[in-house]
């Protein structure tokens, strides 16, 4: 529903305009003058629509406060010179009062369907190496990412990022920041599938010396870090409900609490949220708090999969593989043509990600000046096989074969993984249980995401 901040000092005709607006199922907010509407956020905003002689400031004063967001100027007929040259300062049009109730509709539908039809601009990004970058694609799904982007920015509301992983939530994070009023604040960027179960709280509140065996100093935790700015919890729905409830106290009341403290201290942090999870279901499952969801959930982004960006793929694809070429010292590299027609037609469950990877192999094992199919890596998936050879033939049966050991070899593997899990998880922590199969709890982590093998429950301590 689009929002529209009506401008307009005569009561009368702001309330007979936010009726005729909201008849039409607009969303209206409304300001008696030009300094009253500034104390909104302007940038929040489809449109907005106001009167041109108010009290203090003309309603000029707007257009430059709240760009991009086009500002439609309400004039009287005896006022027309003032009308043009507030198409000259930038105001998107203007209508005459008293106006016709089916014109002023037909103007707001008409620049309200051309502001979503004209594409947005990729926010630029500094990424945590310091280099400047710029966000790819230009696909109506990112088209719709960036405008939500750039109104939500601006805003200093919580921000909750949806996207599997690998679409690139932690760029959009970085996005939100750099165009906000916190941009030269800290952000702190992390992931809570990353971080030891058992050291999550410590990470990001803090502790106290000697709060608990091994605190040999007090620790600042992420959370404070960030006061000023912004923090990006990446794979919330990895966070436990001990540290969730914590996180809900700082939405709520701005207030942490060290481990081992009876002190708070007040911070003021933004709080950007990724997941690729339903928190939703998550909730009905007693593995992630409602109450948390809810105050997530004021912003949302849905960033869209790689597969669903088709026109995107090649673009994305060339950028990332200059970056390889200079990074490999191997300047020239192209893709032939297979190569180009094998990334258009691969499924990438692994997203942005994977194609990174697979470039950086074609790069590494391209013999000559072109990178070919078989340099990329790519595994064979239902959408790509081509028609085989019957198995009647030697060839079709070797490979057949061949094919039937790798999958029974995968099978046993993952299952052993998931029994060995599944048996243990509810007597072992993460950390445990990634100590016995030998793997980082990040690789655990992750395995369980490919097999859909959930986290067990963690229990809240009473009090």
């Amino acid at each position: 529903m689009p929002s529209i901040l009506i401008v307009e000092d005569e009561t009368i005709i702001r309330s007979a305009l936010k009726r005729l607006l909201e008849r039409h199922d607009y969303a209206v907010s409304e300001a008696a003058s030009a300094e009253e509407a500034s104390q909104l956020e302007l940038k929040g905003f489809d449109l907005i629509i106001s009167d041109l002689r108010l009290p203090g400031e003309p309603g000029t004063a707007l257009i430059a406060a709240a760009a991009p967001v086009p500002v439609l100027i309400m004039t009287s007929y005896a006022s027309m010179r003032s009308a043009v040259e507030s198409l000259k300062q930038g105001a998107v049009d203007y209508v005459a009062k008293p106006f016709d109730h089916a014109e002023l509709l037909e103007t707001v539908e008409h620049i309200l369907h051309k502001q979503m039809t004209t594409p947005s601009p990729p926010p630029d990004i500094t990424d945590a190496g310091g280099s400047r970058q710029t966000m790819i694609g230009n696909c109506t799904a990112m088209q719709q990412v960036y405008t939500r982007l750039r109104k939500t920015a601006p805003a200093d509301v919580t921000v909750l990022v949806l996207g599997e992983s690998g679409t690139g939530k932690e760029l959009v994070a970085r996005a939100i920041h750099q165009q906000s009023k916190r941009a030269n604040a800290p952000l702190i960027c992390v992931n809570c599938a990353a971080i030891p179960e058992t050291l999550i709280e410590s990470e990001l509140f803090g502790h106290e010396k000697g709060a608990f065996t091994g605190a040999s100093a007090a620790r600042t935790g992420l959370v404070e870090a960030a006061d000023g700015g912004t923090l990006f919890l990446d794979e919330i729905g990895e966070l436990p409900l001990d540290a969730q409830a914590r996180l809900l106290r700082v939405l709520q009341e701005g207030e942490i609490r060290k481990i081992g403290s009876v002190e708070t201290r007040h911070v003021n942090v933004r709080l950007i949220a990724a997941t690729h999870r339903d928190l939703r279901a998550l909730s009905k499952t007693g593995e992630f708090r409602l109450d948390l969801y809810y105050r997530l959930n004021v912003m949302q982004i849905e960033l869209p999969p790689l597969r669903e960006r088709e026109d995107d793929v090649l673009e994305i694809a060339d950028i990332l593989l200059d970056k390889a070429c200079k990074r490999h010292e191997r300047p020239g590299l192209r893709l032939s043509r297979a190569a180009r027609q094998e990334l258009r037609d691969y499924p990438w469950p692994g997203n942005v990600r994977e194609l990174e990877n697979a470039l950086e192999r074609g790069v590494i094992l391209a013999e000559g000046h072109l990178i070919h199919p078989d340099d990329l890596g790519l595994a064979p998936t239902p959408a790509r096989t081509h028609a085989a050879p019957t198995a009647n033939t030697p060839a079709a049966s070797t490979s057949l074969d061949k094919g039937a050991e790798e999958s029974d070899d995968d099978l046993s593997l993952e299952d052993y993984f998931q029994h060995f899990v599944l048996e243990h998880q509810d007597q072992m922590s993460e950390t445990e249980l990634a100590q016995k199969l030998g793997i980082s709890r990040k690789n655990l982590w992750e395995r369980r995401q490919r097999l859909g093998i959930p986290r067990k429950k963690t229990a809240r301590r009473p009090g």
